[in-house]
This record gives structure tokens, sequence and C-alpha cells, in this order.
């Protein structure tokens, strides 16, 4: 990445993104696995079940708060960092923003108040229907923000006015339908149940390991093991779906995923491993899987997948087409819409529209795309291949430990069924060092999602390079240093917030049992396991 305005501001809003998805996926699975564990409260009138929904719905409270403090930075930023490109896709891309705001944060916000002072002023299924409102109002935030990634990924129900230059929607339907974004909303979210998932069975696994609440590790191991499982799995799943929708919307991202630099006959092979060469445009001591990327990206045995090159010569004919496009735009706009647009005129500009975007991708080279060499429409054209190696690498961290979560999972799913989850005292360490890796996973899968984007903000329809704002390089580096030492900070605040609560465990239940144990140094008897 050149670290000039366009580098720099690049690198803010991935670092803040980072930063920020430390805490999202945390918020969403622990809203979930309290509301779930309220209702088995509610539903049975155990006392144990209340005193485990209060200790984890103050660690989820500490993490919503930090995770709002951190996220309204990020839409700042588009306004701050990346105004061009709110001003060329905001009446698309504000939309569901806005509605995040409205009917998200709005229902969240509001009932996370009465969830953690009406315990004593609301009847048990009163707080019960505010804690699944405030789970539900954790997950609608994510789904509009998500479909606002989504349609950045694939822009949908959305057309460029030649006059305002600004795109504006067609159809808010297919916005909020927008296939991408369906897949991108539930992969991201069974991601982050499986971090609240391991979250709870970590922090269980510390309390059986010191001795201390057994009854409440127990069950909430119990729950956060079915619940992990369940999870993992889906992440799989879903995970497969945004391969299929890549290999029809991203093909470039997909290409570069998997470093495939040449179309190979289906189906294709799986790189389970090599060191991918960008600059000599091969995989070094690649280890191949035959037909299970076919199977993965077309579902079929019979379809293609493009290799690198192909499409780096398929983008330089659109780009010459983006300057066809480019052209006619450049004469509709002369008339100022004092007059009616000659249809052969209108006809040349809605032939080769679509292809727009790559005409920009000219603008790091030359004023005017009309006006550019064959070498810099060349240049442009190898512009549209992200940075393979940090791809490649990324998401086989995010698989392999997708795997990992699943076999984990299922493991503590049956000492949970079999009453055993003390019985072994290795696995609880296990658990515990195992904490932070889902997040290792997901970040892992952001960088994917985003990295695999460029050169576009949009893609296939607003350049990276051209949507910043007009700043200093000092201006940028200046805010991107704040941010940086502001979130370091807050996330060394939630830490310590977290640790201390930790320590400190549930408070006393007058009606649940403590569950007080000595530190485990042996497998316990699985009779000595109290009921659930």
């Amino acid at each position: 990445m050149d670290l000039d305005v366009v580098g720099l501001s690049r690198l803010q809003f991935a670092l803040t993104a980072l930063y920020h998805f430390l805490f999202v996926p945390l918020t969403l699975g622990l809203s979930m696995l309290v509301a779930i564990m309220e209702t088995v409260y509610v539903m049975t009138d155990r006392p144990i079940w209340r005193q485990m929904t209060k200790f984890w719905g103050v660690l989820f409270g500490i993490n919503f708060a930090i995770g709002v403090s951190t996220g309204l930075v990020m839409e700042f930023q588009f306004g701050m960092n990346w105004s061009y490109y709110s001003h060329y896709v905001g009446d698309v891309f504000g939309a569901p923003l806005a509605l995040e705001g409205l009917m998200a944060f709005f229902l969240e916000a509001t009932f996370v108040g009465l969830f953690f002072f009406g315990w004593d002023k609301l009847s048990k299924r009163a707080h019960l229907v505010v804690t699944w409102l405030t789970a539900i109002g954790t997950n609608f935030s994510a789904l509009w923000i998500l479909i606002a990634n989504g349609w950045m990924q694939n822009p949908v129900g959305a057309a460029l006015n030649p006059q305002t230059m600004r795109m504006e929607v067609t159809d808010f339907f297919a916005v909020l339908t927008n296939p991408v974004a369906q897949a991108k909303f539930v992969h991201t979210v069974s991601a982050g149940y499986v971090i609240a998932a391991f979250f709870v069975l970590g922090i269980s696994a510390w309390f059986l390991l010191k001795g201390r609440h057994a009854d409440l590790a127990k069950r909430s191991m119990t729950v956060a093991a079915s619940f992990g499982l369940a999870a993992s799995l889906s992440v799989v799943v879903l995970g497969d779906e945004s391969g299929y929708l890549s290999t029809e919307h991203q093909k470039m991202k997909l290409a570069a995923i998997e470093a495939m630099w040449h179309t190979e006959p289906a189906p294709a092979a799986f790189t389970a491993f090599g060191f991918p060469d960008q600059a000599a445009r091969e995989t070094h001591y690649a280890i191949h899987i035959p037909w299970v990327m076919g199977l993965i990206g077309t579902r079929s045995l019979d379809t293609e997948i493009p290799g690198i090159h192909e499409l780096v010569n398929l983008a330089e004919l659109r780009v010459r087409q983006g300057i066809v496009a480019y052209d006619a735009l450049e004469q509709i706009r002369a008339l100022g819409g004092k007059g009616a647009v000659p249809a052969e005129l209108q006809a040349t500009f809605e032939a080769n529209g679509q292809q727009l975007g790559y005409a920009l991708l000219l603008k790091r080279y030359v004023d005017d795309p009309r006006q550019a060499t064959d070498a810099q429409i060349a240049q442009a054209a190898g512009d549209t291949v992200p940075q393979v190696a940090p791809l490649f690498w990324s998401f086989r961290v995010m698989v392999g430990l997708g795997i990992y979560f699943i076999a984990f999972t299922a493991v503590f799913f049956v000492l949970s069924a079999r009453r055993q989850l003390d019985a072994y005292p290795w696995l609880l360490k296990l658990a515990v060092w195992s904490l932070p890796l889902p997040w290792i996973a997901a970040e892992a899968g952001w960088i994917v999602a985003e990295l695999g984007r460029q050169p576009w903000a949009i893609e296939g329809v607003l350049p990276t390079a051209v949507a910043v704002s007009n700043l200093g390089i000092s201006t940028v580096l200046g805010t991107l240093l704040g941010f940086v030492v502001l979130y370091t900070i807050l996330i060394v605040v939630e830490m310590k917030l977290m640790l201390k609560a930790i320590r400190k465990g549930p408070e006393p239940d007058d009606h649940a049992g403590h569950g007080a144990a000595k530190p485990l140094a042996a497998p316990h008897n699985a009779n000595l396991t109290p009921s659930y």
C-alpha cells in the first residue's frame, strides 16, 4: 500500500474497522446467549439461570458500550476521508445506515437500559421480552450495516444520474434483498455466535480450573457448546454460499484468494498450501486438492473459474468500453439539461455505462481518461488484481480455524451430554487458550472480504483512489495516529473492565447455588455433576 492520501485513508479505515470488529461479533453472540439463558430461567424458575443471565449480561454491557463508541467513528469517516464516495453513492449507501440508526440502534439502546435496571421493576416475562428485543436490536444493527457493505460488493438497484454524477436508488427492494448482503449477514452473525460461544466456554473453563462457581460454569458451558457447535457448522455452510456468490459477482476476488493465475480445466483444484508470487504470477510449492475449488466455486463439474491473467485481459476490454462511456457522459453533461439528449448519444452511454467505473481507474494516471495511452490502459487493468498473498493466507487461516471450531465445540457438546465437563482438566486449559482464536478467524475473514474488493470502493463502479477526500497527507496521518491511540486506550479499558468483572464473578443470589469446588487436579466423578 502506497503511503499517499489514498493509502493512508485506506489504512485508517482498515484499522478502525478491525478495531471495531473486535467488539461487534461478541456483542452479537452474547446478546443471544443471554436471551437463551434468561428464557431457561423463566421456563424453569431456577435462580441459578437468573444469576447466569446477570453475570454474562454485565460482560455484554461492557462490550456493548465500547463497541458503540468505536462504531460511531466509522460513519463519520465517510464524510472526513471519503467525501467523494459520500457524494457519489450517498443516496444509496446512506439509506441502510439511516435505517440502522432508526430501527436497530434506538431499539437496542432503549432496551439495553431496561435489561440492566428492570430486574426488580418488571415481571419475569416482561424482562425476558426486553432481553430478546435487545438481542434482536443488536442483530438488526448488523443487518443494515451488512446490507450497506453487501451493496459495495455487489451494487444492485441503483443507476448513475449523468447530470448530478450520483448513484440513485432505482429499486430499494433489490438493495435489501441483495444476495451478497444476505449471505454476508448470516455468515458474519454466525461468526459472532462462535466468538461468544468460545468466550463463554473459555471463562467458564477458567472458573472450573480455579474451583469457583462450578454450577454456573457447567451450565454456561452446556449452553455455549450447543450454541457454538450449531454456529460453527453454519459458518462453514454460509461461507460456502459466499464463495459461490463470489464466483458470480467478484471473480477477481475468488481468483486472488485461490492464487489462480490462469484458468484451469473444470473442475478447478483447491490450493491447500503454497507461496503466491504476484510479481512472477505463480505459486511456489503449491499443494493442490483436485476438484474441490470447482465444486465450491461453481457447484458443478463442468464450469470453469477464470484465472487472474484472463480476468486482467477482460478488465482491459472493460476499461476501453468505459472510456467510450466516459466520453458519452461528458457530452451529456455538456448539454447541461438544456435540451434533449440525442438518441444515438444516449444509446452509446447505455450500452457502455456499466463499464464507466473501469474508465475511472485511469484517474490515477491521467486527468481525462480519454487521453490515456495503451500503456496506461494496461496498467489500469493490472490494478484490478488485489494483493494475492494476504488474501491467500487470510482465507486459509479462517478456514483452518473454522474446522478446529467444529471439532472443539463437538467435543464439549458430547462432554456436556455425558455430564463430564470437568472430567479432563487439559481440555479446560485448551478452552482457555482457545478463547482468542475466533477473533483471529473473524479478522482474517474481514481482511478477505475488504482487501479482496480492491481496487474498488464500490465493485466495478467507483475506484478507491477516486473516492477519497481532498486532504493533505499530514492531516490523514494525524487522524490515523489519533485513532490508533484512542482505540488502543479503549481496548485496554475494556480488557481491564472485563477482567475485573470476571475475577469478581457473578453477583451472589440468595436463591442460587454457588457451586463452590476445589481447583481441578484430576478428573471428577461424573455423578457429582449437579442437575441442569
